[in-house]
Formats: C-alpha cells, structure tokens, sequence
C-alpha cells in the first residue's frame, strides 16, 4: 500500500504564511472598522456609513459607471478578439501591443489626453459618463487578454464553418455557438471591468467626480474608522459580485 505523500512542515509553513499574508491585514481592517477608541468596539461606523447620502450617491453613481464601462468594452473588444481569431491572425503581435498600451501610460496621462482630445458634445464630455471612455481604455488589457484566451482554445474557424454551413448568419454564429463556449472568459472579463471600474481613483478624482473611490479619500483624512468599514464594504460586495457571477456560470454550464 503506497502512502501518499503529504504537505510536510514545510508546505504547511508555506500555506500559514500565505493565510496571515492574506487574512492579518483583513482582520486588521475589521478591527480598525470596529474600534471606537479605548476598549470599545461596535458596528456603528457601518451605520454611519450605509446613512451618509454621499457615500450612496457616489456608490450609485460607481456602479452605474461600472456597468457601462462593461457594456462598451465588451462592445469594442469582443468583435476585435473574434476577429483577430478567425480572420486576421497575422495581426495578433500588433493587437498584443495595442492592448497593452493602458499599462505603460500612467493614468494621469491618459486622462490629460482624453481630456485634450473630447471637446464635445457638452451632453456627454460635461457629465459623469465621459469617465466611461477613460475607465474602457484602461480596462482593454484585462478584457482583451481574457477573452483572447477563451476564443484561442476554439477551433473558430471549424465552428464558424459548420454554423454557416447549415445556414447561420454572423449574429446567429456569435449568439448560438460562440458565447457559449467563451462563456467563463466573458464572465471573467465582465468581473475584472466591475473592480476596476469601482476602483479607479485618478480619473474620477482629475475630473472632479465623486465616484466611490473618491469619496472614501475624503472620509479617510476625517474619519479613519468609517473608511476602514467601506473598505470592507468594497471588498465584501466584490466577493459577492464573483460568488454570483460563479453561480451564473455553474447553472449555465449545466443546461448546456
């Protein structure tokens, strides 16, 4: 009888420093939410919280940034992916470069120049929206890397081929037979756009937009146990956000 071979003391010492790595500055943050000076500790920096109209203007204003920005780079990068993948492979090198202009440009010069470049319309350039271009730009890299490598393990060109074959159009194709099968890198690409797009500070804070992150800044300088609690409140609604689109992405693959 073979015996398997374990962890040992070194592997376990590997796996207590990565869970303290990980879980001692959250508990840290907990208890900095929770202190109210001395020995006392409570839940009402939450309360407090949750009751500041700011912070649920700014956290719906975020939100409905995020779900835009999901919208439009999905728009503007699926097509591109899809088509760098069935037709135009020979330009993969100049896409894979292109993509990852947003990392090497500091944010800061992105938005002088998107602000320099957009003089109107003043409907949209004027409103909250316009943060919706900066915030697509930057998210390109992770959606295009996502979804690049979902579509490369297809055989686009076999799949596309038998679709057309038994008379599918080019939206039936991408409806029917594509998604589906990208269906995890999609969600995955739509997860990443929604924590940069809550997360993203220059751009909303150059352009004088109370997003949420701009808004925990400005509690940080004045009430330090209050923004401890929206930073947990951040993290927590992230995690959910991944626990749902999971569970879309379970219940889904299992009808197929």
């Amino acid at each position: 009888m073979t015996r398997r071979p374990g962890l040992g003391i070194g592997g376990g010492l590997v796996i207590l420093l990565f869970a303290l790595y990980f879980f001692a500055p959250l508990v840290s943050l907990v208890v900095a939410s929770m202190w109210q000076g001395g020995n006392r500790y409570d839940l009402s920096a939450y309360g407090g919280v949750v009751q500041e109209e700011n912070f649920i203007a700014s956290f719906k204003l975020s939100l409905m940034l995020a779900v835009e920005t999901i919208a439009l780079t999905l728009l503007v990068v699926f097509p591109a992916v899809f088509w760098v993948n069935l037709r135009a492979q020979h330009l993969r090198s100049f896409f894979n470069v292109l993509s990852v202009i947003a990392f090497i440009v500091p944010p800061i010069v992105l938005v002088s120049g998107i602000s320099g470049l957009y003089r109107g319309p003043e409907w949209f350039v004027g409103t909250p929206h316009f943060l919706v271009v900066g915030y697509t730009v930057l998210a390109i890299p992770y959606t295009y890397r996502t979804l690049d490598n979902g579509m490369r393990a297809l055989n686009l060109q076999t799949l596309s081929e038998a679709a057309q074959s038994c008379g599918a159009g080019w939206g039936t194709l991408i409806r029917r037979i594509i998604l589906p099968n990208v269906r995890g890198a999609v969600l995955g690409a739509i997860l990443l756009i929604l924590t940069l797009a809550l997360g993203e500070f220059t751009f909303a804070n150059v352009l004088l937009y109370q997003t949420l992150p701009v808004y925990m800044s400005y509690i940080a300088s004045t009430r330090a146990n209050e923004s401890s609690a929206l930073a947990i409140m951040a993290l927590l609604f992230t995690w959910l956000a991944m626990y749902i689109l999971l569970n879309v992405e379970s219940r889904a693959a299992r009808k197929t």
